[in-house]
């Protein structure tokens, strides 16, 4: 039985490391006897460049009826891209929310690991680089404030914007049972990240995964407040096993996350729905800035890669291959410029690509 996937090499640095994850992909895929299918689709800028909106009907299908996606960077420069001069529905963003909507990606991982030999590009100190760190976020990722009622009105001659915060118990019930689910395969610790004691939404976050974890008597559950989360991810981020929490607060953290591992260009992520379809892309943004210079970091994609051969395609030990293969990348001293420390070989994005496929 052949593989489908659907390939979204977006915008800016997209098409690059998705080209670079595609060849890591056959590698792995021939080195296991798996016939794959490949069909590349548009979303994002590229789509409204072609079609008018950022993602079309068509492109969503496809995406449905797929076993698995893999997508580069959507968006460019605020600032510059015509793309942002559209009302907010038809800007690139607003189609990767449609998409997540669309095929029901409720949860969100983005692990956060630190390599050894990456701990100079860790902006921490060195006791806490040396100490290393392994941190898997769980965000909730289609409620909460980017997809509640927004509206901006002139109320007593002042412009007014209101943006809603909306979650159902049912939306942080199936949340908190993948991280839990996950926990369980790791270090068997869930920290709830909330702002509790301000927000009803965060009240209603924390006693829903309270319930959930009396079905797990062997996760450890333990509450952090967003702020001091935040403050705790740069003090001791090694604390944390998965990190659980709703929309907005994950978007933010993750990022921070992806600093302290050393570069964004590191962090791969998965959005899984209730089957074991996912949407893969790494975490950080589509850098317009060094597009088509074949300077971007393609091991984010590369990583994202093999998290879909691990959670829709029941691969592990192709999983295991390529985060095996990017460790003797890294040991053996190749570099993008983004994560570049003394003494290492600095590499575009095609050859990193070539020096893991090797490994594998």
């Amino acid at each position: 039985m052949a593989y489908n996937l659907v390939l979204i090499p977006g915008d800016g640095i997209g098409p690059e490391v998705v080209s670079a994850a595609k060849r890591v992909l056959d590698a792995i895929f021939a080195k296991y006897g798996k016939e794959v299918n490949y069909e590349e689709v548009l979303m994002g800028g590229a789509s409204i460049d072609a079609n008018g909106v950022p993602l079309t009907e068509e492109t969503l299908k496809k995406c449905q009826a797929a076993d698995a996606v893999l997508m580069g960077s959507i968006g460019g420069d605020a600032a510059t891209s015509p793309w942002y001069k559209l009302e907010p529905s038809k800007r690139p963003e607003a189609g990767l929310l449609a998409l997540r909507k669309g095929l029901n990606l409720f949860a969100n991982l983005r692990p956060a690991y630190l390599y050894p030999e990456l701990k100079a590009a860790c902006p921490l100190k060195e006791e806490v680089a040396d100490a290393g760190f392994d941190v898997m976020m769980v965000r909730e990722l289609t409620g909460g404030l980017y997809f509640g009622e927004r509206h901006t009105e002139v109320i007593d001659g002042l412009r007014t914007a209101v943006d809603t915060l909306t979650y159902n118990e049912e939306e942080v019930r199936r949340a908190a049972i993948k991280a839990f689910e996950i926990a369980r395969k790791r270090r068997k610790e869930v920290t709830l990240v909330d702002k509790a004691n301000v927000l009803d939404s965060s009240r209603l976050w924390r006693a829903v995964t309270k319930e959930v974890a009396e079905s797990y008597p062997d996760v450890e559950l333990k509450i952090m407040l967003v702020d001091n989360c935040a403050m705790q991810l740069v003090k001791n981020p090694a604390q944390f096993d998965v990190v659980l929490t709703e929309n907005m607060f994950g978007d933010i953290l993750s990022d921070e996350m992806s600093m302290i591992a050393g570069s964004i260009g590191m962090l791969p992520s998965a959005s899984l729905n209730e089957t074991k379809f996912g949407l893969y892309e790494p975490s950080g943004g589509s850098a317009p800035d060094i597009a088509g210079k074949n300077i971007a970091n393609p091991i984010a994609t590369i990583l994202s890669a093999g998290m879909l051969c691990k959670y829709s395609l029941d691969m592990d030990a192709a999983f295991d291959d390529i985060q095996e293969a990017v460790r003797k990348v890294l040991e053996d001293g190749y570099r993008t410029g983004d994560i570049a420390s003394e003494n290492c070989t600095i590499v575009g994005t095609d050859e990193m690509a070539d020096l893991i496929i090797e490994r594998i």
